[in-house]
């Protein structure tokens, strides 16, 4: 990941590879490029060069039998014999015979701007051999992680102790507003024509290109969160090309990004007081307050504190909020934010700032991968509002009933108001009408895709299978050990089993949520908490597909 490097490399061959005039791969034939095609099928016309197989240097995925390599597409799909990016991909090969092979699945944390190259080893977290009939292929979207060119713009965007998000004076909104201008700037010069190039439909056409690499005329698809958004793109384009599509936290297609946001703003109001609600739950391991009010009470007394002095000289209101926003996406690290909370109250703040860390990412080379690719993506997959004066509005109206994370995400997403990179000019338009059958996977409170996406896709593939993960928050929770959800991935995947549809707009099927955990000194109080089974993820690829999506 070479900061400040890609806006110097994107007109021809580099020293080092990044990208390539020729579609070469290193020790094949280069395979003649066709004849540039009209844009509406340009980029189905390409068929890239064989895969040049190699060791991993993952340690992980060599313990798992891994091999990696890279393919080589067009940088823009519509001129196939023009710059040429690497994609890097992973593949664990099926563990059935043969004959009983079911070809490739491809597998996407999410984000955008999330890594999947070691989510091959996905293969083994399907309970009941699920898994053993595909070839697990992981894989770094063009600009992230091992691909090339890996996209970073600046690696101390997000220091400790920033001007509150939420702006309150002319000089914190100017602030933020500079700041967001300047990592634009920051991206053009490092990404340059990168950044035209970043879309969703950019990475399906990556997908195909994957496809034909491996010489495979259907793909199966295990997509988390933008992974779903991902799946419903290719399901759209390319329903004849899929055999099984599993999207599991799922992205609304009416809503464009812009609204989206919105939406999560209200949504994440209601699951960090489902937190609070649990921490009172348990007033006697925490002692931060017997209700829900209460908690939440402590919680905004400490944001107040910080607005005053940052504690520590480091935890401002805005490390503060985004301490806290994992607690709004899952069950899973809720004890550890809990307990660094208390902490704080009592003065001891290195557990929060460690939370802060967790949130954000520690700085350095490269470290703004993620969030670099993620607004590549998220700023031009719809048009961007061109007005500050409106985003203003919309926030300072969403930020009157959902205080907590309003300003916090229309800053993240600050820099999309000056993007760089061309913009679609309207909105992906998904059609499942022709998509085999698909499952569907949320839970009711799923605060960064709301329940209702779900509903839509829904409608919009009427083969689909909802499952609901019922009055649960934990967003893109599958493989987590509810029996009910993934024994039905299990045999989706096996031989395509699904429930049948229910009438109306609602689930299809009702089961537990990830069970929220119990603090170590409690004892279990609900039957779900009792009877669920070890999580078949890894816990390292939970940390993957989590830290991708938020």
């Amino acid at each position: 990941m070479n900061r400040g490097r890609l806006g110097l490399l994107v007109a021809g061959i580099t020293a080092s590879g990044t990208l390539l005039a020729t579609a070469a791969a290193p020790g094949t034939a280069a395979t003649p490029a066709p004849a540039k095609a009209p844009a509406a099928q340009s980029g189905t016309s390409y068929v890239p060069p064989p895969i040049a197989w190699g060791q991993c240097t993952s340690a992980s995925l060599q313990a798992a039998g891994a091999e990696c390599g890279k393919v080589i597409v067009p940088l823009d799909y519509d001129d196939v014999n023009g710059a040429k990016i690497k994609v890097a991909v992973s593949r664990i090969k099926h563990k059935t015979p043969d004959a009983q092979a079911q070809g490739i699945m491809l597998v996407n944390p999410g984000g955008p701007g999330g890594s999947g190259l070691t989510l091959s080893r996905l293969q083994g977290a399907i309970p009941n051999g699920g898994g053993n009939p595909y070839d697990w292929i992981g894989f770094d979207p063009r600009g992230v992680g091992s691909s090339e060119p890996s996209l970073a713009c600046d690696p101390d965007y997000f220091p400790f102790n920033r001007p509150d998000y939420v702006p309150l004076n002319k000089a914190d909104e100017t602030f933020w507003k500079q700041k967001s201008a300047q990592y634009s700037r920051d991206c053009k010069q490092a990404g340059g024509k990168l950044l035209d190039h970043l879309k969703t439909t950019d990475t399906v056409n990556d997908i195909e290109s994957i496809r034909k690499a491996l010489g495979q005329q259907k793909i199966s698809w295990y997509g988390f969160s933008y992974g779903t958004t991902i799946g419903q793109t290719y399901a759209t384009l390319h329903p004849n090309r899929v055999h099984r599509m599993v999207l599991d936290g799922v992205t609304n297609p009416a809503r464009d990004v812009y609204e989206s946001n919105l939406d999560q703003d209200v949504a994440f109001e209601k699951t960090e007081n489902i937190f609070f609600a649990w921490v009172a739950k348990y007033d006697k391991v925490y002692h931060l307050g017997k209700t829900e009010k209460a908690v939440r009470q402590v919680w905004d007394d400490m944001l107040a504190k910080t607005r005053k002095a940052p504690l520590d000289g480091k935890i401002g209101p805005d490390e503060w909020t985004d301490a806290f926003l994992s607690a709004g996406y899952y069950v899973y690290g809720w004890e550890d934010t809990a307990n660094a909370f208390q902490k704080a109250v009592h003065g001891k703040y290195g557990p929060i700032k460690q939370e802060y860390v967790a949130a954000n990412g520690a700085p350095g080379p490269g470290s703004d991968n993620g969030f670099a690719i993620y607004l590549g993506t998220q700023c031009t997959d719809a048009p961007w509002p061109s007005s500050y004066a409106k985003i203003r509005k919309d926030n300072f109206k969403t930020y009157a009933k959902a205080p907590f994370e309003t300003w916090a995400n229309a800053w993240f997403n600050g820099p999309c108001l000056t993007w760089k990179g061309k913009a679609a000019s309207a909105p992906f338009s998904v059609d499942g009408s022709k998509a085999p059958p698909i499952l569907l996977i949320s839970e009711t409170f799923d605060a960064a895709t709301p329940f209702s996406g779900a509903i839509e896709v829904r409608k919009r593939f009427p083969r689909s299978v909802l499952i609901e993960g019922v009055n649960g928050s934990t967003h893109a929770g599958s493989l987590s050990g509810v029996s009910c959800t993934d024994d039905r991935i299990a045999a989706y995947l096996l031989d395509g089993t699904l429930d049948k549809r229910v009438r109306g707009d609602q689930s299809d099927v009702k089961c537990d949520p990830v069970p929220a955990p119990v603090p170590a000194g409690a004892a279990a109080t609900t039957q779900a908490q009792k009877r669920v089974a070890a999580p078949t993820m890894p816990n390292d690829l939970r940390t993957v597909v989590t830290s991708a999506q938020q």
